[in-house]
């Protein structure tokens, strides 16, 4: 019978997949397509906050760098359960940790919409992030465990869908729930999905037998620095562009933190027989291209989802929802894009396949350098669907890279790594992007500062039009000449922000680009079409 619990193999490494040729009943298909929600749901929540932040931060009476926190909390609960997930894994089982976990996302999540003050919403967008985060790598475990490798081209098409979409649409989707039903309602629907998840893992898999001991065996001591150093490096990032960065003795505190806690996982994983994870999985040249990728990919996807919405409702002045029509162009097209990708992997070279989707992205972001204060819906919707275009041959072949030739007891280690990677590359991005985008408004407000004086002849006849245009309406000589230099100086900071943006983008498109070189490094891989390992 198919979709039947393979014998565990000593020490608790999860079941080998399925044999080549191996149907695959409806139960498995339900169990992979579930953890795919998941891992939507989880990314989803990332950033879903970042639209309605100004209406939650009103509600909560905070302030803008207080509610930076909202996020900053997520992400840091989110990279830390990443890397333990192959641990728990081993200890509740597949099924188990999956209900258990999408269970305790759910509460935390409603907990997030009943949120009274700050500080309450910050301790439950935390607890949030370390259920949801355990989505994200489970998903593709269940991939690379539950799918015979005929089928894991499919499995991880879908998996990609939901690393690309789920960046771009965050915001998009927040924006819509809450200016209809109030933000509240971006926490209430995830009961939604996450019901219908729990619903597919207890009709989906075989019940696993729990192996406790494995806790009280566990590198603690690795955990430990894992936690500190991941966590550390998290609000380093996400907070060290609001404290400019190393001027503040907090984010010089948290660099030193992820530095001593990186280090020390390191070392204790080096110098233990059984690590919770297997950072042995870097030594392997695929796996390093791959995660590296992944990195520069996570930058590109959240930076890109980062610096567009930002350009739309500062410079264009769009709402949440005409944002959300601009960018669900980034999405639709993958729908009906992901199955040509997933058959062409088995049949080409995955190196060409990734060349091609980091061209057109990094294209797509260079078609974006060159916006002006009018450039609105019209002028993106070809960048968008080239963005498209391009993303789901890089996330569905990174992740062939990373899982060939990985032996089942190291895929979920694989997984969490290689998940844990492109979550640090999304935060890494964002940083740059920020601290980018803060020192070229300064750059370019300063040149064009030095063009528009008033020693200048074409600044002073516009300062003169815009004056009798304000007299005009009735307003008083000397007030009208006062205003006339505001809107000029006004229109000098617009357009140095606008060419900051296309700085960013620039910058995001060049790094893409770049990265193709990288990728050759890595060896031959297609995805099994119907046997082979994968790799050659």
């Amino acid at each position: 019978m198919t979709g039947t619990t393979h014998t565990l193999p000593a020490r608790g490494a999860p079941p080998a997949p399925p044999a080549v040729g191996e149907q695959v009943s409806a139960r498995t298909w339900v169990a992979v397509a579930a953890g795919m929600m998941g891992a939507f749901m989880a990314v989803l929540d990332i950033q879903i906050t970042n639209s309605s932040l100004r209406d939650i931060l009103g509600t909560l009476s905070a302030t803008q760098e207080e509610g930076s926190w909202i996020s900053t909390a997520y992400l840091v609960a989110e990279i830390i359960v990443i890397p333990l997930t192959a641990l728990l894994t081993r200890v509740f089982g597949l099924r188990s940790y999956m209900i258990g976990t999408t269970a305790l996302f759910l509460v935390f999540s409603t907990l997030c919409g009943a949120a009274w003050n700050l500080e309450s919403m910050i301790v439950f967008r935390m607890l949030q992030g370390f259920t949801g985060g355990a989505l994200i790598p489970m998903a593709m475990t269940l991939v690379m465990a539950k799918l015979p490798a005929s089928k894991r081209a499919t499995g991880m098409a879908i998996f990609g869908l939901t690393a690309t979409l789920a960046p771009a649409m965050g915001p998009t989707f927040g924006g819509y729930l809450s200016e209809l039903y109030g933000w509240p309602s971006i926490f209430y629907i995830n009961w939604v999905p996450g019901a219908l998840l729990i619903a597919g893992m207890l009709y989906g898999l075989e019940r696993e037998p729990m192996q406790l001991k494995q806790l009280w065996n566990a590198d603690w001591l690795g955990i430990g620095f894992m936690a500190m150093g991941l966590g550390g490096l998290t609000i380093f990032l996400e907070e060290g562009n609001s404290k400019d960065w190393f001027d503040s003795p907090f984010i010089i505190t948290f660099a030193g933190l992820a530095i001593t806690g990186l280090l020390g996982w390191v070392v204790t994983s080096t110098t233990r027989a059984e690590p919770f994870v297997n950072l042995g999985l870097y030594g392997k040249r695929n796996f390093l291209v791959a995660t590296v990728l992944s990195a520069v990919t996570g930058m590109g996807l959240y930076g890109s989802s980062f610096l567009l919405p930002l350009f739309l409702g500062q410079i264009a002045g769009y709402s949440p929802m005409q944002i959300g029509e601009v960018i669900m162009w980034v999405g639709l097209p993958q729908l009906f894009i992901m199955p040509f990708a997933a058959k062409l992997s088995s049949k080409v070279d995955n190196r060409i396949l990734c060349s091609v989707g980091l061209a057109l992205f990094g294209g797509s972001c260079l078609m974006n350098a060159y916006m002006d204060a009018g450039t609105g819906y019209d002028q993106l919707f070809w960048s968008q669907i080239v963005r498209a275009l391009g993303q789901p041959f890089i996330m569905l072949t990174l992740s062939n890279f990373a899982m060939a030739g990985i032996a089942p007891r190291d895929m979920p280690s694989a997984s969490s790594l290689f998940n844990m990677t492109r979550n640090l590359g999304g935060s890494i991005g964002i940083a740059l992007l920020a601290t980018a985008l803060s020192s070229r408004e300064h750059f370019h407000s300063a040149r064009l500062g030095e063009s528009v004086t008033m020693l200048s002849a074409a600044t002073l006849e516009r300062i003169e039009q815009m004056t009798a245009s304000f007299i005009a309406k009735g307003v008083d000589p000397a007030t009208a000449g006062n205003q006339a230099l505001t809107a000029i100086g006004n229109i000098v900071r617009r357009e140095a922000y606008v060419m900051a943006y296309n700085d960013g983008f620039f910058l995001v498109g060049a790094i893409l680009i770049a990265c193709i070189g990288i990728l050759w490094c890595a060896d031959k891989v297609k995805a099994p079409s119907g046997g082979g390992a994968g790799a050659h």
